[in-house]
């Protein structure tokens, strides 16, 4: 366990000394980001990045360009004729699409060769994370909420602390992994006991590092809790939803579909499609059955990837 708490945090919960310096130290063992995906985070903040810019910058990486032109020509974008430029990827999905896309595989690609815990599973964090973000950005479209543009961001980075956690804390997180396997308790809670603070907190201190948006990093940091979140109500001003409640909806999805970041026991089918419809109609979804089956045509096509 970590040393005595030195500073309380919006939440209430004390955070471990140390602790912002150990996470910002963490940080700096990832691979950096690539000036394409740099490029693409900086995007995040406007609505209009060309084709041309965009074009530009995906060619510029060899690996993504085939990733993306592959994924244009898979099934879910059958086309009488093969798709062979990036400029005609880029007309075909769409900026907004593109962008999403090519966050999560640049993201995933990254991240492949950290040095983690051997029960880790990059593979199962991968999935997780792309998914909740698909998901997420496929609610945003379908509620109102606050920041619908940042759902995406937001999904993709919500448990990244998770992986700070087993990056920078070894030894703590296989206490955590051992507390969660009495399943008494959801991760968030075990993490608390033995770090001070959980994964959505870490993921919140990650994004304020990365200077991304405050509705993105807040929408992280409070996705298991978002009453807990000081700034919920005049963030979501007119929209009926905060989009950390739709980045909770998105996450708790996958972990009934069978995609958490952590192994465990999978429920019955039966038992999942109502765990599903219920946390689809918490958003009193107009269509939840056609937004599932659109997430879950990109989804299988985008885990072909991981």
């Amino acid at each position: 366990m970590l040393s005595a708490a030195a500073d309380t945090n919006a939440r209430g919960f004390r955070e471990p000394t140390g602790l912002r310096e150990k996470i910002v130290k963490s940080l700096g063992q990832l691979p950096p980001f690539s000036p394409v995906l740099n490029r693409l985070l900086a995007t995040l903040a406007r609505e209009d990045v060309s084709f041309a810019e965009l074009s530009q910058l995906v060619e510029k990486d060899t690996v993504l360009s085939g990733n993306v032109l592959r994924l244009v020509n898979s099934a879910a974008y059958a086309r009488r004729g093969e798709i062979n430029s990036i400029p005609h990827a880029i007309s075909v999905l769409g900026i907004h699409k593109l962008r999403n896309l090519v966050l999560g595989l640049s993201i995933s690609r990254m991240w492949a060769g950290v040095k983690t815990p051997l029960s880790w599973s990059q593979a199962r964090f991968n999935l997780h994370s792309v998914g909740t973000a698909l998901l997420a950005d496929q609610l945003a479209q379908s509620v109102s909420v606050n920041y619908p543009e940042g759902a995406f961001v937001a999904g993709l980075f919500h448990d990244f602390g998770k992986l700070l956690i087993a990056v920078a804390f070894p030894a703590e997180y296989r206490e955590i992994e051992e507390l969660l396997a009495l399943g008494e308790r959801p991760a968030w809670e075990c993490e608390r006991e033995i770090l001070g603070v959980d994964h959505a907190a870490i993921s919140g201190l990650a994004l304020q590092e990365w200077n991304l948006p405050d509705p993105i990093r807040r929408a992280a940091e409070y996705h298991h809790e978002p009453a807990q979140n000081p700034h919920q109500e005049l963030e979501r001003g007119a929209a009926t939803f905060h989009l950390s409640e739709v980045v909770r909806t998105a996450s708790e999805v996958l972990n009934t579909l069978g995609h958490p970041v952590a192994a465990g026991p999978s429920s019955p089918q039966s038992d999942r499609e109502a765990r599903i419809a219920a946390l689809l109609g918490s958003l009193s979804l107009a269509e939840p059955d056609s937004t599932r089956a659109c997430f879950q045509q990109e989804f299988d096509t985008i885990r072909a990837f991981f």
